[in-house]
C-alpha cells in the first residue's frame, strides 16, 4: 500500500505548473506496483477544493485511490510527534494533519508519496518517502 499525500493530489487536480508532471508520473508509476490510498485526513484536506462530497468521491474513484482508516496506534503516535514538534518550537499553524498522515504511514509500514518531506523525515525517520529529486 502507498499512502498519497495531499500535496501530490492537489498538484494533479490543480495542474500545478511546476509539480503536476512529476506528481502524475509518480502516481502512474506507483499504481502499477502498489495500491494507492488516502486516509480521512487527506480526504478532508482534499475536500477544500471540491464543492460536493459526490464530486470528491468521484475523483477519488477515478484516481483509483482507496480510502483507509487510521489505526489507533497511528493516532497516538501523531499526538506524541506533535508534542515533540511543539516543544522544539514548532509553530501552532495548521500542521497537525501532517503528523496524522506521517504516523499512519509509519505505523502501517506504508511508503508515503509526498513533496512535503521536512516534517515527515524529522518526526518519522523510519518512514520510506517517495519524494522529488532535491535538484528540482
Amino acid at each position: 500500500m502507498l499512502l498519497v499525500d495531499t500535496s501530490v493530489l492537489v498538484d494533479v487536480l490543480e495542474d500545478d505548473p511546476k509539480w503536476a508532471d512529476w506528481s502524475i508520473s509518480q502516481l502512474r508509476a506507483h499504481s502499477k506496483i502498489h495500491r494507492l490510498a488516502i486516509n480521512p485526513i487527506i480526504y478532508s484536506e482534499l475536500s477544500l477544493t471540491f464543492s460536493t462530497v459526490e464530486a470528491l468521491d468521484q475523483t477519488i474513484e477515478e484516481l483509483g485511490l482507496a480510502l483507509i482508516e487510521l489505526p489507533r496506534p497511528a493516532l497516538f503516535l501523531a499526538g506524541k510527534a506533535f508534542v515533540r514538534y511543539r516543544r522544539q518550537g514548532g509553530a501552532k499553524g495548521n500542521v497537525l494533519a501532517d503528523f496524522f498522515i506521517g504516523a499512519h504511514a509509519a505505523v502501517a509500514n506504508y511508503s508515503l508519496l509526498t513533496r512535503d518531506t521536512r516534517r515527515f523525515s524529522t518526526y518519522f525517520p523510519s518512514l520510506t518517502l517517495i519524494k522529488p529529486d532535491v535538484s528540482r
